[in-house]
């Protein structure tokens, strides 16, 4: 982690050093972005794998949800932070959000991990793949992440906010604003009690709930003409989408031994972040097709089928009762 967060704190320093020096390009654009990637690729799983050896099981749900709140916090207010700091300086947006990173792999050094942890075993072709193997063979985390992707991917629908604000809508930025921020808003209101209270029961039929409403937010979404309504139905669709998010990764890291955490963490962020970009590609290749409002219907449609299919598929992951009741049997391939 300290040094994921080092290479993309020196990633974004370059940024602000070229834009300073006024010698910043496309290219220098988009070199920065590749190493800021590829930086991330690796912090990601490294952090989803560091929470659990930090905090005691029966916690974790309520650390999750934490985190996400953490999460929304920031995407509610970054942006904001950094259109009040970029009327400033570009160059100060860069150079603050560089030295923030730096200052995040400085504060990773005191933490300490007291469990021991496992042997690492010699790398062959077969532990390369043991990640994606071991989801495979666990019926709880393949259902859960499938759940999830075959959702995000189908019924993913903010990348047309654009549309919405101005054809349907006929508001500027402001409004636009608005839209993108009801669902972190929701995000982050149902994150903070989860937080508090975490789940105690019916977690897989929660799952499975949550996800459709997803689905039906989304209608709610693409059929509202009512700027108010579409808000309350993005608040919902964020909502229903953070209650998802902190069950899957609750159950991934419950139900996932030390030795395979990191890797498992490794394909669920590989698999997560795909569906997430190509949701936004299926939304606009879906919109040219047949427009805005039938692509966000579609979507939310599909979501629900993918309920459905999900139930009759993983009849495990919907007899889920709570976390605890996972087992961690199953072994990772030798």
């Amino acid at each position: 982690m300290q040094v994921s967060l080092a290479i993309t704190g020196l990633s974004v320093a370059v940024l602000a050093i070229s834009t300073a020096a006024g010698w910043i390009n496309r290219d220098v654009i988009l070199v920065t972005i590749l190493v800021f990637g590829s930086a991330r690729a690796f912090q990601t799983p490294t952090t989803a794998a560091l929470l659990p050896a930090l905090v005691p099981t029966a916690h974790l749900a309520r650390a999750v949800a934490a985190s996400s709140s953490t999460n929304q916090i920031a995407i509610i207010a970054g942006p904001a932070l950094g259109g009040v700091l970029y009327a400033i300086s570009p160059t100060l947006v860069y150079a603050l959000s560089a030295a923030l990173f730096l200052l995040a792999s400085l504060l990773i050094w005191p933490i300490r991990i007291v469990r021991q942890p496992p042997r690492r075993a010699p790398i062959t072709f077969e532990l390369v793949f043991a990640g994606i193997v071991y989801i495979w063979r666990n019926p709880v985390i393949l259902g859960a992440i499938s759940l999830d992707l075959f959702a995000v991917l189908l019924g993913g629908a903010t990348a047309l906010l654009p549309i919405f604000a101005r054809d349907i809508f006929g508001t500027g930025p402001i409004g636009l604003g608005l839209l993108q921020m009801s669902s972190a808003l929701g995000a982050l209101a149902i994150s903070i009690p989860l937080s508090r209270w975490p789940m105690r029961g019916r977690v897989g039929p929660t799952l499975f709930a949550t996800v459709a409403c997803f689905g039906c937010a989304t209608i709610a979404f693409g059929l509202s003409r009512s700027f108010a309504l579409t808000m309350l139905a993005l608040a919902l669709y964020g909502a229903a989408d953070m209650v998802s998010v902190v069950i899957r990764d609750t159950l991934i890291q419950v139900g996932t031994p030390d030795l395979m955490r990191g890797r498992v963490s490794a394909v669920h962020s590989l698999f997560i972040g795909t569906s997430n970009q190509l949701g936004q590609f299926r939304a606009g290749l879906t919109a040219d097709w047949f427009g805005a409002v039938p692509a966000v219907v579609i979507g939310g449609g599909a979501t629900l089928l993918v309920v459905l299919a999900g139930l009759k598929v993983f009849p495990e992951l919907a007899g889920i009762k709570s976390v605890e009741g996972i087992s961690k049997s199953s072994s990772p391939p030798e």
